[in-house]
């Protein structure tokens, strides 16, 4: 198998994005998926609650030190910055924001790099500033395959856009096609 986790990173827009996207993967999805979504500082993370209910997989909120689990959703808590420290492992830092947002997308997609290399899958969504261009750039330059929701199918497409000037390379792709995509890298 070549793919050994996802990530995806959204903003504005990206609770819809991702409903077209998280809900469609099998129940039998063998990868952790982990997700940043630039949300307020506040206590609750509404998205867990919201994709449990449309998901065939577990969703929960990624906590530090964490054991990576197969066919799991892992969301960034509010206000703190998701990182893969080991290809096994997950860490939470409340390090400085980074493009505005903590969470931040480089954050998390830098170190799934790092800890994954060519068994990674890294989607920027819809968003409204950079964050996660340099990121999927990182991806890309240690063999993952990089991914970009349709500028024009985005709700706002700067992020789409700044991803795609930052890695050339990566594929433009529909919200509906994404899981097909994933299913397709496991078979490789």
């Amino acid at each position: 198998m070549s793919l050994r986790a996802v990530v995806i990173g959204a903003s504005a827009g990206g609770v819809q994005a991702l409903s077209h996207v998280l809900p469609d993967l099998p129940a039998d999805f063998p990868a952790p998926v982990l997700v940043v979504v630039h949300i307020p500082p506040r206590k609750d993370n509404a998205l867990v609650d919201l994709f449990a209910r449309k998901c065939r997989l577990k969703v929960k909120e990624a906590e530090d030190k964490e054991p990576l689990a197969p066919g799991t959703i892992y969301f960034a808590p509010p206000d703190y910055h998701l990182l893969v420290e080991t290809a096994e492992t997950l860490a939470l830092s409340s390090d400085e924001a980074v493009n505005h947002s903590r969470p931040a997308i480089d954050v998390l997609f830098e170190t799934a790099a790092d800890a994954f290399g060519s068994a990674l899958a890294a989607l920027v969504l819809t968003g409204a500033n950079h964050d996660g261009a340099q990121g999927l750039k990182a991806v890309c330059e240690t063999g993952g395959r990089a991914f970009v929701q349709d500028p024009a199918t985005a709700e706002v497409a700067t992020m789409p856009e700044a991803a795609l000037a930052a890695c050339p390379a990566a594929l433009t792709i529909r919200l509906d096609d994404i899981p097909n995509a994933l299913q397709a890298m496991l078979e490789e």
